[in-house]
């Protein structure tokens, strides 16, 4: 933390410190933006310029244009969760994580909103559609509110790692609930949706979180051991109630 001194980590006068080159850096907001404003104006081009894209002119159907609309708004969200909700415990990172998490989303929504937008695109039934968007919706919502939490973890003048509590973090008992809304959102969207691609991104995405989700889970219990006054951490699936 910025907080701290150099004599907090017990380092005194005589002490030798080595620091690492860790390369040009940029900031984590950044970052953040540009790989999520690709994705929220790339799909909904496909169905804004579908003439241009296809070569051909048609009147989309009703589930690629609420597909569109729940593409943009999600990455609307993140990016407005980037810049008003998100702590970021880190400052920078290498900018080769900027091409690097570009090239994954602009890919994507590439890929996603060509064959969602197809002129030839064969929708799947009304009822499928619409439980599908409900799922997305409610998943979205979910995944802020699980956000909010998290960002008021710590406490003015507070550091260190917290347990987070509240909604799905209890009920059913996550230790990843924003990851579990988020993965549970594009559930929704495949399933009103039906493509190859979007299926794709839903299972590399969600691959990402569950190793994110482990290695957090593993920290927490770490530091919340029970022992010596420290609270116990309580008993919780990790981020996909009832598979891990």
């Amino acid at each position: 933390p910025r907080s701290l001194k150099l004599s907090d980590y017990g380092i005194k006068d005589g002490d030798t410190l080595i620091f690492k080159d860790l390369g040009p850096q940029i900031g984590y907001a950044t970052v953040f933006f540009w790989e999520y404003f690709g994705p929220m104006v790339i799909f909904p081009l496909m169905y804004l310029c579908r003439e241009v894209v296809y070569g051909v002119a048609f009147q989309p159907q009703p589930i690629q244009t609420y597909a569109t609309i729940f593409w943009f708004a999600h990455y609307a969200k993140r990016i407005l969760e980037t810049w008003f909700v998100h702590n970021f415990s880190h400052g920078t990172m290498p900018i080769a994580n900027l091409f690097r998490n570009c090239g994954y989303y602009w890919t994507f929504a590439a890929w996603c909103g060509y064959f969602v937008c197809h002129p030839k695109y064969t929708a799947v039934g009304q009822t499928q559609q619409y439980v599908g968007l409900a799922l997305g919706v409610a998943m979205e919502l979910s995944n802020l509110y699980c956000h909010l939490i998290l960002a008021n973890l710590r406490k003015p003048g507070v550091t260190g790692y917290q347990i987070p509590r509240g909604f799905l973090f209890d009920f059913p008992g996550i230790t990843c609930a924003n990851y579990f809304a988020e993965i549970m959102a594009w559930f929704g969207f495949n399933i009103a949706t039906q493509s190859v691609a979007g299926y794709t991104f839903m299972v590399c995405g969600g691959g990402q979180m569950v190793e994110w989700a482990i290695a957090k889970h593993k920290r927490l219990r770490r530091q919340f051991d029970g022992k010596e006054g420290r609270e116990k951490y309580p008993r919780r699936w990790i981020i996909m109630p009832p598979f891990l």
